[in-house]
């Protein structure tokens, strides 16, 4: 489960953030204070932080300038109001890897967030052939061998196996699966998420009963182990 780290005074907007991310799968660490937000970030080691520009204890530049020195790679995206112009500038040049503007969309926030931590994990979009156990997928031509014989897949189906493919031994929640493979506009239950997921392991494993790739995260949501 990935870890986000909140950085934040507003009891409010802590709870907002914790309630959106957890909703969507990831573990949720609060730092209230400037403080606190460093020593915080060493203890917990988060894949992405949240940063309130305007904080007591330590300015939103200087703990920037701080955790990117600890981490290059950790995406940071600060939060703070649309007065900040100036200091938009000078944090993108000091590391941060996004700004959003209060008040911000929760789900929009959250689209950023999931955005940035794909950056980390190397995409196989651009690879058409993936080979896994015995299976062999051709995303150009939408083909599927498994042991040399062809298994047919609907368009969906091949869809979200490259979004797994794409985060493997990430567990990824069902809502995560119906923003990212069904997208906004559709309405689909986490009932379609279960039933394409029970059709992968009918077709891809070799004991549906007991997957060895599609793995249950029981209260989360599902893993891909290659």
């Amino acid at each position: 489960m990935d870890r986000i780290l909140v950085i934040e005074d507003d009891a409010t907007v802590q709870k907002a953030l914790r309630r959106t991310f957890e909703s969507a799968g990831f573990e949720v660490v609060v730092a209230p204070d400037g403080a606190t937000a460093v020593q915080t970030f060493q203890a917990t080691s988060p894949r992405a932080v949240l940063l309130d520009l305007r904080l007591p204890g330590k300015s939103g530049q200087d703990i920037c300038r701080e955790i990117r020195g600890f981490s290059p790679n950790v995406p940071i995206l600060v939060l703070s109001a649309a007065s900040d112009v100036v200091d938009k500038v000078l944090l993108l040049e000091l590391g941060a890897d996004d700004y959003v503007t209060k008040p911000f969309s929760p789900r929009e926030l959250l689209a950023r967030v999931r955005t940035a931590l794909r950056r980390l994990i190397p995409s196989i979009d651009k690879q058409e052939v993936y080979n896994f156990d015995e299976i062999q997928v051709d995303f150009g031509k939408m083909e599927l061998l498994r042991s040399g014989q062809p298994v047919a897949l609907t368009p969906q189906e091949f869809k979200m196996l490259r979004f797994f493919l794409n985060n493997k031994d990430r567990v990824v929640s069902r809502n995560e699966l119906l923003n990212e493979v069904w997208g906004y506009h559709s309405y689909p239950t986490t009932r379609t998420v279960d039933t394409h997921i029970l059709r992968l392991r009918q077709k891809l494993e070799r004991d549906p009963a007991d997957p060895i790739h599609f793995r249950t995260v029981h209260g989360t949501g599902y893993k891909f182990v290659e």
